[in-house]
């Protein structure tokens, strides 16, 4: 049946208005489009670049370079060194234990490394790297690099490790790094980035712990481009960090080695300090360890015989030991007198060899007695008896006030590990320690650096120092912080009568160079270089009334730790002091036999910066001196670093 021509255009009508309306919508579908892509390519391009670079594109921190250490000639004693390792990321690995196990092959991994490895990837962000091999040589670098396909998530990488040029010699003063730990982290209340960095290095102890954040540095960062699976293509950008701040300490390298050298064999401390400005030029523990050990990651065999060694190797006896100071603290009884106005430089005392008092003998070392003691006398031969007479007159109080004045039982303000306060006591401290009322017997015992008395060899160095100075001379370790000088302190003179400090010193004069002087046999005859000093002897036992009356028990055969400490003082020149210096013998018997030849022998090696010349020493002591030099184990001197930049 054929259609009408009406019927014709009527459907050829609606046929072109339902073209159109196709038309249209496609159009408008095509527009919408057309739009949507325009916004995402113009309006949000950067949102969608940022999209697809996290995908290729990594961001890693790069630890900067920690600062240097030198010591006051500029040679160095903490400095850095190329180290290769090899590290993972959990992110790009897929499964860590499969390829730790294939990298197992190519290079030696300890067992339990790999445990602490994947444990320590489970607890860290999945894109932090963590280090799976340390200080690995070139061979087994290149080992690896060439079976990276094989390997993902592993990278050799080339970073810096710490080292200690120097070895033992300044192990108590700069410390040692190790890797951070949880407990460095609880303690720090906001965080640097770059302490999440699986076994990044800051200061355990010492200059290191002390200037931590200085020495850090603040870190830069590198853009890499990583492919699908995780492996680096290429670097896109780098941003170099800040390098830490240098350290320049006060201290002498040669004559801490020296002062170590000197003391090997003893359990001992010695502290050299220049009077004139309060520079530290020698700070010595013996024995002492080696913190590239530490660094390292010492093995327990080490770390025990460490803690095992009854000579105490780890703790810095020069500044966190703290001993009874004995004789050494009669200058400050003899002060408090003649300050307080309660005797006059010509006073004297009878000594009989004791006092009694309440009822109890207090004995002097000389059972004989000295007979008529005047001050000069009391120092040169270390009477006891005329300093039980004198602290009666005096008291406690002022006794204790005059010692902080020296600078004992304060806690000096110096950059190292648990610096000791020491005890100066008082009858309120008693009180408060509980351990009950002050007795007149406390103030016998004090007098003469017994009893509760306790200080370490640097605030002793302080308070000789202070004698020699007469100034409130403060201890200064460090010299300058990145070329910037750190202020002297305490050059103010000490209110006290210089005539006072005059007969003082004259009386430690005598202690060296006087007729009877309990430091005679350590006296120095070179002109221009004569030594003052005090030497002291602290008991670590009670000797009963029953042993006086049979006879002391001489020190050479008692058990070593049940032996008198020995402790000697001293500055010099004594009419211009350049140097003082304490030293501590751990039970070494006598400060005269023990401590007092040391500390002339380090005295004189500050004096003249080298090892001392046998001409300063009496002649009949020469060849035992140089054969002593020749037994010392001596590090060759060091010459000034040319890197002093941070970089």
């Amino acid at each position: 049946m054929r259609r009408s021509p009406a019927d014709t255009e009527k459907s050829a009508r609606r046929i072109t208005r339902r073209g159109l309306l196709l038309g249209a919508a496609q159009l408008g579908f095509a527009g919408v489009l057309v739009a949507r892509m325009r916004y995402m390519q113009l309006e949000q391009a950067d949102e969608y670049r940022m999209l697809a670079d996290r995908n290729r594109i990594n961001i890693r921190l790069l630890p900067p370079a920690r600062g240097l250490i030198y010591d006051r000639k500029g040679v160095l004693v903490a400095g850095n060194e190329q180290n290769y390792r090899i590290v993972m990321t959990r992110e790009d690995a897929g499964d860590p234990k499969a390829v730790l196990d294939r990298l197992g092959k190519l290079i030696w991994l300890d067992p339990d490394e790999i445990e602490k490895v994947l444990s320590e990837m489970a607890r860290r962000s999945p894109f932090v790297p963590v280090t799976v091999a340390d200080r690995v040589s070139w061979q087994d670098v290149a080992e690896v690099a060439v079976n990276t396909p094989a390997l993902p998530g592993v990278n050799p990488e080339v970073g810096l490790s710490r080292v200690y040029p120097l070895g033992s010699d300044f192990a108590h003063i700069t410390g040692y790094v190790g890797p951070v730990s949880d407990y460095d982290l609880d303690r720090i209340d906001d965080p640097d980035p770059l302490l999440q960095i699986p076994r990044f290095q800051i200061g355990k102890s010492g200059i290191e712990a002390a200037f931590e954040p200085r020495l850090r540095g603040s870190a830069g960062t590198s853009r890499v481009e990583v492919n699908a699976v995780g492996r680096v293509m290429r670097e896109l950008g780098r941003q170099e960090g800040v390098p830490g701040a240098n350290i320049q300490l006060t201290v002498n390298h040669s004559l801490q080695n020296f002062c170590e050298a000197r003391m090997a064999g003893e359990s001992a401390a010695a502290v050299v300090m220049d009077p004139r400005n309060g520079d530290i030029l020698a700070l010595a523990s013996a024995p002492t360890f080696d913190p590239n050990k530490f660094v390292r990651g010492i093995t327990t065999k080490d770390y025990n015989a460490l803690l095992e060694d009854p000579y105490r190797p780890l703790p810095n006896k020069a500044s966190q030991g703290i001993y009874p100071p004995g004789s050494t603290f009669k200058m400050m009884t003899a002060l408090a007198a003649l300050d307080a106005g309660l005797i006059k430089l010509d006073d004297s005392f009878t000594c009989r060899g004791y006092v009694e008092v309440s009822g109890r003998r207090f004995h002097c070392w000389n059972r004989g007695g000295h007979g008529r003691v005047d001050l000069i006398r009391s120092l040169r031969e270390s009477c006891d008896v005329y300093y039980y007479e004198l602290s009666q007159i005096v008291g406690i109080e002022k006794i204790s006030a005059m010692a902080r004045k020296f600078g004992l039982g304060v806690r000096h303000d110096v950059p190292l590990s648990s610096v000791a306060e020491g005890v100066m006591p008082t009858k309120d401290w008693k009180l408060e320690s509980g351990k009950g009322d002050w007795l007149i017997g406390d103030t016998l015992n004090a007098t003469i650096g017994q009893g509760y008395v306790l200080a370490s060899p640097l605030q002793l160095a302080v308070m000789t120092a202070r004698i020699a100075s007469g100034t409130r001379i403060e201890p200064r370790l460090v010299r300058a912080v990145d070329g910037v000088e750190q202020p002297v302190r305490g050059l103010e003179p000490l209110d006290l009568d210089p005539l006072h400090l005059a007969a003082v010193r004259q009386g430690m004069y005598e202690v060296v160079n006087g007729n009877r002087g309990t430091g005679g046999s350590s006296r120095v005859v070179a002109e221009g270089v004569r030594m003052a000093g005090k030497t002291g002897t602290s008991q670590v036992r009670n000797i009963t009334t029953a042993e006086r009356a049979r006879g002391v028990t001489s020190n050479n055969d008692l058990p070593w730790d049940r032996r008198d400490h020995a402790l000697f003082v001293g500055y010099a020149p004594h009419d211009a002091p350049e140097i003082a210096v304490s030293v501590l013998v751990e039970h070494g018997g006598g400060g005269s036999t023990a401590a007092a030849p040391i500390a002339r022998d380090v005295l004189l090696a500050a004096l003249y910066d080298d090892v001392p010349p046998l001409s300063a020493y009496p002649t009949a002591q020469r060849n035992t001196i140089r054969s002593r030099f020749e037994g010392l184990k001596l590090r060759p001197p060091q010459a000034p670093s040319q890197g002093r930049s941070r970089a």
